[in-house]
């Protein structure tokens, strides 16, 4: 993980630290208000504010409209893709467990209504594609990082495959979402949270961080073809739609 672009001074960045501890405190006042879309998408914007972030959002919105829900499936950088995704709409995240922990970040995503899976066993699985799919019946929106960890850059990982079988019981179309992120307009790997990086170290390097953009890309829905698509094949179009406009984009 690297800057593109010199840091900023210290007192700039003893100010973000300072907006963001607001927006922390902020959020855990508001409890279970915090849940209102309107409520969760401008904290989650706030935070994106406090640490002087710009998002831009291309296409949209993340749900389709119409019955059922849809599920949404992105490339996975960064902390940030939550706190990113929940500011452009908020809809219920399927999340590994230790997020509900982080700092600011697990408090907006418990009250988002966050569908949390253990990720080191398959035991759940089956109950796991089952409340996604019932969720997407019910009219909700699910959002879903199907590379399983994150990457440095968007590219690396196959698509698991198991929540888009969620989608074919439940008739929902996917919503195929590009994150990327640049420092004064060119790539960079500054905000990634990968490996043995912990959260803490993560943050301090964004607080430094200079131009920071996130940039959304929401692509056309994909629905499942009858008699040709199973889940392999939905998981495959859906990380060429992903995965194909990121390699596009960083040339």
């Amino acid at each position: 993980m690297a800057h593109t672009a010199a840091r900023v001074p210290a007192a700039r960045a003893a100010g973000r630290t300072a907006s963001f501890a607001r927006v922390a405190a902020g959020a855990l006042l508001r409890g279970g208000r915090l849940a209102e879309p309107d409520t969760l998408r401008a904290h989650a914007a706030a935070v994106l504010g406090a640490l002087d972030i710009r998002l831009e959002v291309h296409g949209g919105p993340l749900s389709v409209r119409g019955h059922p829900g849809t599920l949404v499936v992105a490339n996975h950088i960064s902390w940030l893709d939550i706190i990113a995704l929940l500011a452009v709409e908020p809809v219920t995240m399927l999340a590994k467990r230790e997020v509900g922990q982080w700092p600011v970040v697990g408090s907006l995503v418990r009250r988002a209504g966050t569908l949390f899976i253990d990720r080191g066993t398959l035991r759940g699985l089956p109950d796991t594609v089952a409340t996604v799919s019932g969720r997407l019946r019910s009219g909700h929106s699910v959002m879903v990082f199907p590379q399983g960890v994150t990457w440095c850059a968007g590219t690396g990982g196959r698509f698991r495959r198991a929540t888009f079988q969620a989608a074919l019981d439940a008739g929902a179309p996917v919503r195929p979402v590009t994150l990327d992120y640049f420092q004064h307009g060119a790539p960079t790997t500054v905000a990634a949270f990968v490996g043995e990086d912990d959260f803490g170290s993560s943050v301090r390097r964004v607080l430094g961080a200079a131009g920071l953009t996130v940039r959304v890309r929401i692509h056309q829905p994909l629905s499942a073809l009858p008699g040709v698509d199973d889940r392999r094949t939905l998981a495959a179009r859906a990380q060429a739609a992903v995965c194909g406009a990121e390699l596009s984009a960083h040339g």
